[in-house]
């Protein structure tokens, strides 16, 4: 049997292990703030049961899990209930079609590269109540929702020209389309710090990592993005490298979901994943090692820091904090939330913005109250989430020790080198 079928095998053999404990609709943090899902217990393992014996399709409830991944996390028993809904809502979708608004929404490359030509029309676009709520009723996309920017120039034209360092010491960066299209700066700023650390970094061209289209139901698309990525983060000459992503929702997908949700059978692909580390995942490892450079100038900043799902859902605790505890007169508050409540591009959606914002008050007012300077997160559309609802500057946090490393002032896109 292949290492894909044992992953598809292990979440379906997980069903058994349910006992209807309730420690998972307890935890979920949709169900409690909305009765369209009845708990991630009775839409997942219980539900299935039936579904199994009676031949039957899943229903519209399992549409308002936000696969944060809570209920996987907290089940005493191992059961894999969020990716037990994952396939369910993938059947659900077969059955009842997938619409434009979820198509446009599951391929931001796409967005990206029909934005990026006319970037200062677009975003002014963005910013316009009308034309907002113009596409709140033609599309479905909340007029309040937090979308991202695009850039003129990509992350890859900026870096196309530079000079990077001879090292022996090499690494592979996979920067994803966010990066790309969104958020150059946090690419520029990974380069630079890993450059900084004596590596020298390969970046070679890259697409989607396929995971909002998973998120959508999409499976077969989103395998087919996921096998193309391993073959790109995988070129002649770097075989054994690390693999580093600077995003946790796209790390997450290489090093887990592709295998254990889509059941994706591909040699490349487990080995990209065993090689891939979250960018603080790896900081971390080189100064367990003594190999990080703290050469570091002091930042006198109070930031917020949260934990996205993608990234607790790793396994791999809270790096960041690790790495960023070393930088003299940063002081840390860690937001201990289980959810911001976007969830991808969950709370994009007309029918579940006003989920996702409840879903995200406690933290929201967590934040308000600790009155920081900044927050940090780690993923970007929990970053574009945090930062709309409480209008306080959201990076990663990264842009915090490519300061303390001599860089510019984080909080801003200008914070990245070469601005927009």
């Amino acid at each position: 049997m292949t290492p894909g079928r044992l992953a598809l095998t292990a979440v379906g053999d997980s069903l058994d292990r349910c006992i209807k404990c309730t420690v998972c609709e307890s935890a979920c943090p949709v169900a409690a703030v909305t009765s369209l899902f009845p708990g991630p217990k009775t839409v997942g393992p219980q539900a299935e049961r039936f579904r199994q014996s009676q031949g039957s399709s899943p229903d519209r409830s399992v549409d308002y899990c936000s696969g944060c991944g809570v209920c996987t996390r907290v089940c005493p028993h191992g059961v894999r209930i969020a990716e037990i809904n994952a396939r369910a809502r993938a059947r659900w979708r077969g059955r009842t079609g997938v619409s434009l608004r979820d198509h446009l929404l599951a391929r931001p490359v796409l967005t990206g590269r029909l934005g990026r030509p006319v970037a200062p029309v677009f975003n002014w676009a963005l910013g316009q109540r009308p034309l907002r709520v113009a596409a709140e009723r033609l599309l479905g996309v909340h007029r309040a929702a937090p979308l991202p920017r695009v850039v003129g120039r990509t992350f890859r034209y900026r870096v196309s020209r530079r000079r990077p360092p001879r090292s022996p010491d090499r690494v592979v960066y996979f920067h994803g389309c966010s990066v790309d299209y969104f958020e150059p700066w946090v690419g520029q700023m990974t380069v630079a710090i890993l450059e900084h650390n004596g590596f020298a970094v390969d970046i070679p061209r890259q697409g989607c990592c396929g995971l909002p289209l998973q998120s959508t139901g999409l499976f077969e698309p989103a395998r087919r993005s996921v096998r193309r990525l391993a073959r790109s983060l995988s070129p002649a000459g770097t075989d054994g490298l690390p693999i580093i992503a600077s995003s946790t929702s796209c790390g997450l997908m290489v090093k887990r979901e592709a295998e254990e949700i889509l059941g994706v059978e591909d040699a490349r692909l487990r080995d990209v994943s065993r090689r891939t580390y979250d960018l603080f995942e790896f900081l971390a490892g080189l100064h367990r090692a003594g190999r990080l450079r703290t050469d570091f100038t002091p930042v006198p900043l109070t930031v917020a820091y949260y934990a996205p799902c993608q990234q607790r859902g790793q396994g791999i605790g809270e790096p960041a904090m690790d790495v960023l505890g070393l930088v003299p007169g940063l002081r840390i508050l860690e937001l201990d939330r289980s959810c911001c409540g976007i969830a991808g591009t969950y709370g994009l959606k007309r029918e579940k913005y006003a989920i996702a914002m409840a879903v995200g008050r406690p933290l929201f007012d967590d934040i308000a109250a600790a009155r920081p300077d900044l927050v940090a997160c780690d993923s970007e559309t929990c970053r574009w989430q945090i930062g709309r609802a409480t209008g306080l500057p959201t990076v990663h946090p990264l842009e915090l020790l490519y300061r303390a490393y001599g860089g510019a002032e984080p909080g801003s896109a200008a914070a990245g080198p070469g601005g927009q």
